[in-house]
């Protein structure tokens, strides 16, 4: 059973720990560390022999084209991410379709290659957006991986499905739900801060779990989480300082034993295998 390794490629001032207090129109200039940071994990992904779908903003490609090639000539898939990481929930529908398209524009211009995946920024297709997977498959999406089955202050869409499904009749686009986990009576997501902040046997847990169910798990992470001398945001909540800081040194060594530990392939070709069992 391989599992859908991702990367969420965006700028560490781009997450949604600051978007109340960094303003986007700040964004040009600050410190950029996305190229290194990326970087980084492409030379511990080819340490581990492994490969992965980096689900890039297009705001990231416009400004770093090379590294789109790079991302591609190593063998990985690049898929979107939308532009500059604004909620799918904050969007209309024709916005929405607007960011995608610009997005892709971005993506396909750098790398030059066709982008098939999109996952909304901090997972926000939920049940606010009923139109959004109809856009992505009218667009010409073969998949969306952006959908979190759990309930969270940021996001969360507890009563999705937890396994992959075509959202749209008639339409062959397919969900492909993050994986979850239960920690302390809470379902969290087996990715990102969460794996960050937890003890690994957590995230192991999850993956076997979802293989011994038959299904691959889809695990998430981003460049600036291996970055743990990025500046500090100190006029954030500290709420949010807590998310975004904690035990980033020790990121880069649980990623590594993560990705030796369990079988990975891209998201794309996970997708593939989805959509014969759902054929």
């Amino acid at each position: 059973m391989r599992n859908a390794l991702s990367v969420d490629v965006e700028e560490w001032f781009q997450v949604g720990a600051f978007e109340r207090t960094i303003r986007r129109d700040d964004w040009a200039g600050l410190e950029s560390r996305v190229e290194s940071n990326t970087d980084r994990v492409l030379d511990l992904f080819a340490a581990a022999g492994v490969t992965g779908t980096f689900f890039t903003l297009g705001w990231v490609a416009d400004r770093c084209p090379a590294l789109i090639r790079r991302i591609a000539a190593a063998g990985h898939e690049v898929a979107s991410h939308g532009w500059d990481h604004q909620r799918v929930f904050t969007m209309d529908a024709e916005t929405f379709r607007d960011d995608l398209r610009r997005a892709r524009f971005a993506l396909e211009d750098a790398g030059g290659v066709a982008i098939t995946g999109y996952r909304a920024p901090s997972f926000s297709i939920d049940a606010r957006t009923p139109w959004a997977h109809a856009v992505l498959a009218e667009e010409g999406y073969a998949y969306s991986s952006s959908v979190a089955p759990l309930t969270h202050d940021h996001y969360g869409w507890a009563e999705a499905p937890r396994t992959p499904y075509r959202p749209v009749a008639g339409a062959e686009l397919i969900e492909l739900p993050v994986t979850t986990m239960p920690v302390l009576g809470k379902t969290v997501t087996a990715g990102g801060g969460f794996f960050r902040l937890l003890p690994s046997v957590f995230t192991a847990r999850a993956i076997r779990a979802s293989n011994a169910a038959g299904a691959a798990a889809v695990f998430y992470f981003h460049p600036w989480e291996v970055d743990p001398g990025q500046p500090r945001v100190r006029a954030a909540p500290l709420r949010s300082r807590v998310r975004h800081y904690a035990r980033l040194g020790a990121m880069a060594g649980k990623l590594d034993r993560l990705v030796r530990e369990h079988d990975w392939s891209r998201v794309d070709q996970v997708v593939a295998g989805a959509a014969r069992s759902l054929s």
